[in-house]
């Protein structure tokens, strides 16, 4: 009698209990690659950016509400120059160049400064299959948090680690979900040895398993999907995004088709986005490097008995020129940058020109062409193909440090050689010349450059010669395609130089896909420019001037944008 009292009251207590009302925080980064400090490392100037500064931005916001979780989207561990010197020497036990070490530098650095800042969670990237599973792993095991991807799997004999799916974090009586996924096109971009080991499955199909486990395993009652891959789709129109492989960016699918995910905050594309709301579920993007803090609010009350999300909004909060500095990550990272400088200081050869990337998008230069010069030297190619990555280069007369030839490769992307036709070139040249918009008329007015193509995604080819006519529609610009003088035909057999990205098919050029690979690097593309430039002492002080965008009206009309944006980038 005394127990069925007791279970009555305790009955009575629960249906008499006041409602609680919880506000739980998600804190945000993305695409981090490598920023520790607030210093543009090509440039040698303060930048507004990097973990020193992030950490500060989310002290303030644990101040203003301790429910919070911080989580991290991936591509963390390359990047920057202070991580890239560390990474080379992890993977050959010495400092490139043969500079000496004059400190330890035991652990990597990223995972140092997250560690301080205690982090909850990081999503596994592409860019951390980079440098190898040695590297990954090394990383990974210095972390005091787990590196989740729901959709990367260990196949059945191997013997890699897997990781996490998830975590579940119970913030004031409240469980949340935070499910970790990454783009699954790693294998089209990295060499199989980098990721040997693991598989990568599509992401929606993840992501609906995930979201079942976590609420019938574990009740979770907010679902928060922290994913190393964008949306895929305009969010306007929902068509899908051009130069795009199948399945790299899914987050709008898994919006607008995946039950019961509150939550998406994403990253992979370096773009940003505040806050949206799609089919229900709110979507945040952080701006890549540390440039800003992403944040999302929940606020849930259990009247029903459990708890329910009742309001959720996002926003980002900017890093600035003069927010504070969390100066024990600035104390942490001090021997890592200090190896980067004396490696970037270092000169390595000579320009008899001034040379400048500002236009390097709409006519040839010399300074596309010292990067084309390497590439066809390396791969011993007919073609090569490469990007300005950069239009904030700018090299002087004299002496070149390693730090302005860096600069022209912002990417550690490996470089291949394939077996090409000259089909393969019209075809990637036509894709390419999507970043020109139609011009009409007299094509003397803009705006021209088409800014839904990102400019990374721009390739000029080099031992062709040919002409872009952006009078004509897209698909029918490239005019007197040339090899060796004579008209390139679509069956002439070429060896072709391009990066391991290019290689994959991304940015739109599938024709190179599944084209045999006949030679692939053991290096980074920086440093082969490196190396081939301090042995030849030179770099080229004119382009040779084998393309060019056509009418001249045009042309003129574009080097006025590219000027002009490139003015805009340098005094930011």
């Amino acid at each position: 009698m005394r127990a069925c009292c007791g279970f009555v009251l305790l009955l009575l207590l629960a249906v008499t209990a006041p409602a609680r009302t919880v506000r739980v925080s998600v804190l945000a980064t993305t695409d981090l690659h490598g920023n520790l400090n607030p210093y543009d490392y090509f440039t040698a100037q303060a930048a507004a950016r990097g973990l020193a500064k992030i950490s500060k931005l989310v002290e303030a916001a644990r101040a203003e509400n301790p429910n919070s979780v911080l989580v991290d989207c991936g591509d963390t561990i390359q990047g920057s120059t202070l991580e890239g010197v560390y990474q080379y020497y992890v993977r050959n036990g010495r400092l490139a160049l043969g500079l000496p070490l004059k400190d330890k530098l035991p652990v990597d650095p990223m995972m140092l400064a997250m560690n301080h800042m205690r982090y909850d969670a990081m999503v596994l990237g592409n860019h951390e299959f980079n440098y190898g599973l040695k590297n990954l792993d090394k990383a990974r095991g210095e972390a005091r948090f787990p590196w989740l991807s729901a959709n990367t799997r260990v196949p059945a004999g191997a013997r890699t680690r897997p990781f996490e799916g998830y975590i579940i974090k119970s913030i004031d009586g409240v469980k949340v979900a935070i499910i970790g996924v990454t783009t699954p096109s790693v294998p089209m971009w990295e060499e199989r040895e980098n990721y040997r080991g693991y598989e990568f499955l599509p992401i929606v199909e993840t992501v609906s398993r995930m979201v079942a486990e976590v609420k019938q395993k574990h009740g979770a009652d907010i679902v928060i999907v922290a994913a190393h891959s964008g949306l895929g789709r305009d969010l306007a129109t929902g068509t899908a995004m051009p130069g795009e492989l199948a399945g790299e960016n899914a987050m709008y699918d898994v919006a607008t088709s995946v039950k019961g995910v509150d939550a998406i905050v994403f990253g992979h594309t370096h773009g940003q986005l505040p806050s949206h709301t799609l089919n229900g579920v709110l979507l945040m993007q952080p701006k890549n490097w540390g440039m800003s803090l992403g944040q999302m609010e929940f606020t849930l009350d259990n009247t029903t008995g459990r708890w329910a999300v009742q309001t959720k909004t996002s926003k980002l909060i900017p890093a600035t020129p003069d927010g504070a500095v969390d100066e024990r990550i600035a104390a942490l990272a001090k021997p890592y940058h200090d190896a980067a400088e004396r490696y970037l200081q270092t000169p390595v050869a000579s320009s008899e020109a001034a040379l400048s990337s500002a236009l390097g998008r709409v006519e040839d230069t010399a300074i596309i062409d010292a990067i084309q010069a390497v590439q066809l030297a390396e791969t011993k190619a007919d073609v090569s193909f490469a990007s300005s990555f950069n239009a904030r280069v700018r090299i002087p007369v004299g002496p070149v440090t390693v730090r302005q030839i860096a600069a022209l490769y912002l990417y550690d992307n490996t470089l291949l050689a394939i077996e090409g036709t000259g089909r393969m070139v019209r075809e990637a040249l036509e894709n390419s010349a999507g970043y020109y918009l139609q011009c009409k008329a007299d094509c003397s007015s803009g705006p021209l450059i088409n800014t839904r193509m990102p400019g990374f995604n721009y390739d000029m080819a080099q031992g062709v010669e040919y002409e872009i006519d952006i009078s004509k529609p897209a698909g029918e610009r490239i005019r007197n395609l040339r090899w060796k003088g004579k008209p390139l035909a679509d069956d002439q057999p070429l060896r072709i130089a391009l990066n391991n990205y290019r290689a994959g098919g991304s940015g739109g050029y599938t024709m190179f896909k599944d084209a045999k690979v006949v030679w692939r690097s053991d290096e980074e593309i920086r440093e082969l420019i490196i190396r081939h430039y301090t042995a030849r002492k030179l770099l080229p002080s004119a382009p040779d001037r084998n393309w060019k965008v056509i009418p001249e009206a045009a042309a003129i009309q574009l080097r006025r944008e590219a000027g002009a944006e490139s003015q805009r980038n340098l005094t930011q």
